[in-house]
């Protein structure tokens, strides 16, 4: 099999590949290659070609953990001279790893995500049963500009979608076309098989005789029909399955179409959305069944959500591992966290990379935590910043606790014992640890080790001077009426001595 993604993309007026532009949180080629992992019988050949590097590293990173990931082959297409010429740089490929060649090759394109396995396991029946030596995806659009347009005598198709082995001609680039051929709708999808007698031996005659000087795939269809060799096209029920993303606007038509394929999934597999249209779930994320989605939450990147648990509006959560019954309320922020089960986060709680919260725990509003252990049944539920710090069993963090864990120049680590107390408003200088059952008076500054069962305090004696307030507001007055302002308190004595 063979995946063609070595293409630039001019009309996406981009600095990025094409195939890397992202679509539903996942890099547009990674659909093909999946898509080629689950049906091909050999090798994969990846062609990359601009930005050759990005575009490897992207496919190795994207397939590191999948099976038959060691049958996938990245090879560079250095000029970028045509489709056939792309093609043409993958045998080395097939014929150091197979020594004959396979009996068909499948080739995709690395820009057209909506593909479905069903699909593609079709065209290679079809080309089997067939006996065809070219078989093609095509599709009508009611719109068929900027795509190659499929060629057919003058008999038609037959209407079920496969054609008679002298019914294809040709296939023609719209740029090449006439202006009666740009009148056709039928249009080239990308998608072919190919028998392996044939692909290499047509690939070796390619002639760049078209507008752009290049050597065209598209043309192997023309050379099967000269050699009397059967051509055979299935044409797609749902058109906008075939389509490749060539500009920002088929991209985002791309990106509503995945993710409504997603939406569906999900909400057959047991996840219960409120509103589906405003729930955005990317490709690699999982839902437990008995979830529940309200309005505007985002899920993204590798994001796994456990059973019956409860995710509120305007929330989102970017590769992390949430378990079951847990309830994310509103507007809270979770990026490369895990949160065990029956855990309360929020609402407006932000947690950021290397978080933990043990079960039972629970995260409540304007908390932000980072690089932090809550441990079980532990609980920060107000307006406080734990970073860098070990937080044990039944924990109590009083609101506006901060852990002090930067020095302007290094990070430390602050560690809390189980069932420990820590009144409101306690400032945990790093590093420092604090002792079990020991507990922290509100408004403490803790700079010193705290032993277990201890009581800490650290805070200015208080001072109560009688009349103050009465005597400030009669001097605020005089000062409003134009007179001699009073004195209020001992101050002047006090500087006096």
């Amino acid at each position: 099999m063979v995946v063609m993604a070595a293409g630039k993309g001019t009309r996406m007026r981009s600095g990025r590949a094409k195939v890397l532009h992202h679509v539903a949180g996942r890099p547009m080629v990674l659909y093909a290659v999946d898509l080629g992992l689950k049906v091909a019988g050999n090798r994969i050949a990846v062609v990359v070609g601009h930005q050759a590097e990005d575009v490897r590293r992207v496919i190795e990173e994207g397939i590191a953990e999948k099976s038959g990931a060691e049958l996938v082959a990245v090879v560079q297409q250095a000029e970028q001279l045509g489709t056939g010429h792309a093609v043409l740089q993958s045998r080395p490929v097939f014929g150091k790893h197979t020594g004959d060649a396979p009996s068909e090759y499948l080739v995709l394109n690395g820009d057209t995500p909506l593909l479905r396995e069903r699909t593609v396991r079709e065209l290679l029946r079809v080309h089997r049963s067939k006996r065809a030596a070219v078989t093609l995806l095509t599709a009508n659009l009611d719109d068929p500009a900027g795509y190659g347009r499929v060629i057919r005598r003058e008999s038609g198709a037959d209407r079920r979608g496969t054609a008679a082995s002298s019914d294809v001609l040709k296939i023609v680039e719209d740029r090449d076309a006439t202006p009666s051929e740009r009148e056709v709708q039928e249009i080239n999808v990308g998608t072919y098989v190919v028998s392996g007698d044939f692909l290499f031996q047509a690939l070796d005659r390619l002639e760049p005789h078209n507008a752009q000087g290049e050597y065209y795939l598209t043309d192997i269809v023309g050379m099967a029909v000269d050699q009397r060799r059967r051509v055979v096209a299935v044409r797609l029920q749902d058109a906008e399955e075939g389509m490749g993303v060539n500009t920002r606007r088929q991209l985002a038509a791309a990106e509503q179409a995945i993710r409504q394929q997603l939406r569906e999934r999900w909400l057959d597999a047991g996840v219960t959305m409120v509103d589906p249209s405003s729930v955005w779930i990317d490709a690699g994320v999982s839902v437990g069944k008995d979830t529940v989605l309200y309005p505007n939450v985002t899920l993204e990147g590798k994001t796994a959500i456990g059973d019956a648990c409860v995710l509120r509006s305007y929330s989102r959560l970017t590769d992390c591992r949430v378990g079951d019954r847990v309830e994310i309320l509103d507007h809270c922020i979770l990026k490369e966290s895990q949160v065990e089960d029956d855990v309360v986060v929020g609402p407006f709680a932000h947690l950021r990379p290397g978080v933990l919260v043990r079960r039972k725990a629970k995260v409540g509003n304007f908390v932000e935590m980072k690089k932090t252990e809550l441990g079980e049944g532990a609980k920060a539920n107000h307006l406080s910043y734990l970073g860098d710090a070990k937080i044990g069993r039944g924990v109590n963090i009083g609101a506006g606790t901060i852990t002090c864990n930067y020095d302007g120049v290094h990070k430390y680590p602050t560690t809390i014992g189980d069932h420990v107390f820590v009144g409101s408003d306690t400032q945990l200088v790093a590093p420092v640890t604090v002792g079990s059952g020991a507990v922290i008076a509100a408004g403490t500054t803790v700079t010193q080790d705290v032993p277990a069962d201890a009581l800490a305090i650290a805070r200015a004696a208080q001072e109560n001077h009688a009349g103050w307030a009465a005597k400030r507001r009669l001097m605020l007055a005089r000062n409003a009426a134009g007179q001699q302002p009073a004195k209020a308190d001992g101050a002047s004595k006090r500087k006096r001595k």
